[in-house]
């Protein structure tokens, strides 16, 4: 049995405290800082302290596992095509205590579920200990109907906006529709209210957030993206290993598998000194979408928003920016793709601001600058479109975004911009209402559930309540919002339309519905059905 002692060692005030003062220092296995006070962590997160998995890279052959012990073990994964039935196993590995390890799982076959376990020993024993089985499925072929999830800014270190609890309750409710991948949007490893900011406290707010994080990674592989909280920014290096830029980014790197461009993936082939491969922006394709992370952080010389230690904040949002290269990408990737959908994912319009369609318009992401003067040309010559004009002229079916901490559905030019709830706020607050002009608007807290078939795309906010917050009318798990989009390119001649409006010639078409309206329409099919 793995022991719990080195866990607790690595322990830290995740969270502000009650009174707002500021604590990143380590302490000793016990109580950490909640709302209302000392709290400990929840049972089926201490759980996974001592031994936890998170997956991630999947590809149509293969998955990462990522294995972090809190004391030295070894072991090996094995696998199959069916439960309980493992046909393949890798070799013994090495878990160094409090040193996340990558085990490939490959030579697998494209478009099927598999299920594995790790076997694992303390060194010198003879006898292995067999963990709890968990899934995942490799790349979908074109034509298959998979579910992916996704939250907005998780924000553990304010405990007025973040219940442990809560947090777990959401993500057990992801777990158990077994999604094919699940995405975090950034604002998830804050470093700001570190009082002491080193090597150290800095990994620590990324391993604090590795066995929440896990409970729906280790049967889904995780993709993350960045935030302006996080730190990891350009505007933060200093030609030295010491800074936080390079402290947040190899944590984030070493403790959760992330894409880089390997044949499957596309995406920044930066290799930056001190950290290697970025892997900060991304690519790759899953049944009939294509999906792109984007991030300005890493090539913006000036502060996207925040600016770390304090200080004033960038006036000049022209200077703010994916740089030449990433945009060469995306474009590229955006017209060489021939997906039925398009998704596009980023921590928020322009990394800063507020609001959704409001700042599409601005700068290089609209071409205008606040005067509403267009200024596109001058200030990003050799772009042939701003972001949003890109997107809108490639068939961008979604663009996801956080950073508002608010539900919010809007619609420019054909692209839906999708704005994500926090997942754990207690107080189940409309933050940032004011930002946003139009759309569909609602409070937190909950995820996105997004079921994409060869017809349509089904996008579905699912509210997480406390059980002492949950009523008969607002039950935990009940569907606030739903819509679909149909299929730009559809399956076939003979597919249905799933919305009442003819869609705009070549564009997707929204179609809102209630969560009434949406049982008058029929239950959805079991997500069992999808593996």
């Amino acid at each position: 049995m793995v022991g719990a002692g080195a866990a607790g060692l690595l322990h830290t005030r995740l969270f502000a405290t009650a009174d707002g003062r500021r604590d990143g220092q380590p302490e000793k296995d016990g109580p950490y800082r909640g709302k209302s006070g000392p709290t400990t962590l929840p049972a089926e997160v201490a759980a996974l302290e001592p031994l936890s998995m998170v997956l991630g890279r999947p590809t149509d052959k293969s998955v990462m596992v990522s294995v972090l012990a809190a004391e030295t073990r070894e072991g090996y994964v094995e696998y199959g095509r069916a439960p309980g039935d493992y046909t393949g196993k890798t070799g013994l590995a090495k878990f160094p205590a409090a040193a996340p390890t990558e085990v490939l799982l490959g030579g697998l076959d494209r478009d099927r579920p598999y299920f594995y376990r790790l076997q694992h020993r303390e060194p010198g024993h003879a006898e292995f200990a067999a963990g709890p089985e968990h899934s995942f499925h490799t790349q979908r072929a074109p034509g298959s109907t998979f579910v992916f999830e996704i939250q907005g800014d998780s924000h553990p270190e304010r405990p007025q906006q973040f219940d442990p609890a809560l947090y777990v309750q959401t993500l057990r409710a992801a777990a158990a529709d077994r999604p094919d991948f699940y995405m975090t949007i950034g604002d998830d490893f804050s470093v700001d209210t570190l009082g002491t900011v080193n090597a150290e406290t800095v990994a620590q707010r990324y391993s604090l957030q590795r066995p929440f994080l896990a409970l729906v990674a280790q049967s889904s592989p995780l993709f993350l993206v960045n935030g302006n909280h996080e730190q990891a920014a350009a505007c933060n290096l200093d030609g030295t290993p010491n800074n936080v830029a390079v402290w947040a980014q190899n944590a984030r790197n070493r403790l959760f598998p992330q894409p880089a461009p390997d044949g499957f993936y596309t995406g920044d082939t930066t290799t930056v000194p001190f950290i290697g491969p970025l892997r900060d922006y991304y690519a790759w394709t899953w049944g009939d979408a294509l999906f792109i992370v984007i991030d300005p952080y890493w090539h913006s010389a000036k502060p996207v928003d925040n600016v770390f230690g304090d200080g004033p904040k960038t006036r000049d949002r022209w200077e703010i920016t994916l740089g030449d290269e990433q945009y060469k990408w995306l474009k590229k990737t955006l017209e060489v793709s021939k997906a039925r959908y398009k998704f596009v994912f980023a921590h928020h319009v322009l990394g800063t601001g507020r609001g959704g369609i409001e700042e599409a318009d601005l700068f290089e992401w609209g071409g205008k600058n606040k005067k509403g003067v267009d200024e596109f040309a001058q200030r990003r010559p050799g772009w042939e479109l701003p972001i949003h004009q890109l997107m809108a002229k490639s068939g961008v079916t979604l663009f996801f975004q956080g950073h508002d901490h608010v539900f919010a559905r809007q619609q420019l030019d054909g692209v839906v911009y999708q704005t994500l709830p926090e997942p754990a706020d207690p107080n189940y607050a409309l933050y940032n209402k004011d930002a946003y002009r139009s759309g569909d608007v609602l409070p937190n807290s909950g995820r996105v559930r997004v079921t994409v078939s060869p017809e349509k795309v089904r996008v579905e906010y699912v509210r997480s309540y406390l059980p002492k917050d949950a009523t008969a009318e607002h039950p935990n798990g009940e569907i606030a919002f739903s819509y679909e989009l149909a299929a730009s390119r559809p399956a076939s001649k003979s597919s249905p339309t799933t919305s009442d409006t003819p869609a705009p010639a070549g564009r997707d078409c929204a179609l809102a519905t209630s969560a009434r309206a949406w049982k008058a329409n029929g239950p959805a099919p079991p997500l069992s059905s999808f593996l």
